[in-house]
């Protein structure tokens, strides 16, 4: 819960919007339109939430100026785009809790780790030898940092994240709880004497400004290395195998899984439950529908869905025809029985 306030002027200012109604209208904390209260912010930027609109009890709105005029709370502050300005709102009325401190008696410092200025390290974290932490890391309760890992400046492992030997971080990384990052990948070879493992001496690399959620894993590369471009955002239990390479920007969604050696350009976004093959040159600003299931390259800025996926407009044709395919057969046997009477 928040212990700030502002009021509809102030929230106006903050986000460059225009004021309608009362200006010293007072919010605490932010809520959907559908259980908003008179102390609190929502935003109406999509038509299909008009009657929420409507009947909300928000003591103040953000709303696009295309639906401005929707009948609805008399305090609104009408913005180009009010999912956007919440980005500036929310931090004013939920500020950061203090940053940890200090060294928690518990951690274990490996002979030869590297720390630098006011890095926090939290209860049951082991910080292996060799390795190096930036100005500023914060490191969770029960992490586990391998030998010779790198983290750059201002990077926050949440709770419980294991960062194996051969990974490095960027700066301002931030991985929640769960993750695991520079794991061996899924890589073996039948011989005459059984199935071997490849050993894995390629690294895991996430560059800066990367965020993981929580339990999400990452393979180290097996020769190759493993890289998460900057920027690049990827949400719970998403799954990146050996020698995968994405670029910067891309964004992931929840149960992806993506097959060892794939590329991913800059920009790309994919949907929940997505699965890609190995081997495959995904181009820039791809995008995969949820559910898809890809087996082939996709050239740049192409949108597919469908398992086996395929281009949007194509998977649209065939998922149409084939729930037509029953009244379609219907009406061929009331033919043919009409033929044979």
């Amino acid at each position: 819960m928040s212990d700030s306030a502002l009021t509809a002027e102030a929230v106006a200012h903050l986000v460059g919007g225009e004021l309608r109604g009362d200006g010293a209208a007072r919010v605490v904390r932010v809520a959907a339109l559908d259980r908003a209260a008179a102390n609190e912010l929502s935003f109406f930027a999509n038509p299909r939430y008009a009657a929420e609109f409507a009947a909300t009890g928000a003591g103040i709105t953000l709303v696009s100026p295309d639906l401005a005029e929707h009948p609805g709370p008399a305090c609104r502050i009408v913005v180009a785009k009010p999912q956007e300005a919440m980005l500036l709102v929310l931090p004013a009325l939920y500020p950061p809790p203090p940053r940890a401190t200090g060294i928690h008696p518990s951690a274990v410092i490996g002979a030869g780790a590297k720390l630098g200025k006011d890095v926090a390290i939290g209860a049951h974290s082991i910080i292996g030898e060799n390795a190096v932490l930036g100005d500023r890391v914060v490191i969770g309760p029960l992490c586990d940092v391998g030998r010779d890992v790198e983290i750059g400046e201002d990077s926050h492992l949440v709770s419980a994240v294991t960062l194996y030997p051969g990974t490095t971080l960027g700066m301002r990384v931030r991985l929640h709880a769960g993750v695991r990052a520079g794991s061996d990948g899924f890589g073996y070879v039948a011989t005459r004497t059984g199935v071997q493992k490849i050993p894995h001496v390629g690294r895991c690399i996430l560059e800066h400004d990367v965020e993981v959620g929580a339990n999400s894993t990452i393979d180290r590369g097996s020769i190759a290395d493993t890289v998460i471009g900057a920027g690049s955002k990827l949400d719970n239990l998403v799954m990146i195998a050996h020698n995968v390479r994405l670029g910067r920007m891309c964004l992931i969604a929840a149960q992806s899984g993506i097959a060892g050696s794939t590329r991913l350009g800059d920009g790309c976004m994919i949907g929940g439950q997505v699965g890609v093959t190995g081997h495959l040159e995904l181009g820039n600003n791809v995008k995969l529908g949820a559910g898809s299931g890809v087996m082939d390259d996709i050239p740049d800025g192409q949108m597919w869905s469908g398992a086996p996926a395929r281009p949007q407009r194509e998977w649209l044709k065939a998922t149409s025809a084939f729930y037509k395919l029953a009244d379609r057969l219907r009406e061929i046997e009331r033919q043919l029985n009409e033929k044979k009477s």
